[in-house]
């Protein structure tokens, strides 16, 4: 039997409004327990650490590690110039990032919306000024609108399901 084929209509349907897209901080201020607690989990190794989906009309979804910062109160990630990830988010813009789990404080957290290239230099130096790996002319910097943000809860691995706190902006 043949696998059912899902046009470009399929990947579409969800389409998220710009209008509805904050900066970090907007979202830090609007939940700042949630934010504070996410940013932790995205910063506990020191680099970032975090799993990007993607989408483009004609494929199906992909999923890319990737290392993420906050700076100047704007969710950041230098991407590499060519690569699928930067193709996705230049033709839609959609994402999901989850921060990388830790089994020994297996918490989740994970925020969608919309990306889009930077193109300030100023903000690109100081990034690339805190990023824990050499950034040069081979990466784009790209900011993480947040449309919604979720955390999930448990106090050890074995703890199931987790309690989830999530917020969305208006």
């Amino acid at each position: 039997m043949a696998t059912p084929q899902l046009g470009p209509a399929y990947w579409t349907m969800d389409a998220t409004p710009e209008e509805s897209m904050v900066a970090w901080s907007a979202f830090a201020d609007a939940a700042p327990d949630l934010a504070s607690r996410g940013r932790a989990l995205f910063e506990r190794t020191g680099s970032g650490e975090a799993l990007l989906a993607s989408v483009r009309e004609d494929l199906p979804p992909r999923i890319h590690p990737i290392n993420v910062g906050i700076v100047d109160g704007k969710l950041v990630a230098f991407l590499i110039v060519g690569s699928g990830k930067v193709a996705d988010l230049a033709a839609d813009g959609r994402y999901a990032l989850h921060a990388h789990q830790d089994p020994a404080v297996p918490h989740e957290f994970q925020v969608r919306g919309r990306a889009h290239e930077v193109h300030d230099r100023t903000l690109r130096t100081e990034a690339a000024t805190a990023w824990p790996f050499e950034v040069d002319d081979g990466y784009r910097l790209f900011e993480f609108g947040v449309e919604h943000a979720i955390f999930g809860e448990r106090g050890s691995a074995d703890d199931w399901p987790p309690v989830y706190t999530s917020w969305k902006a208006s």
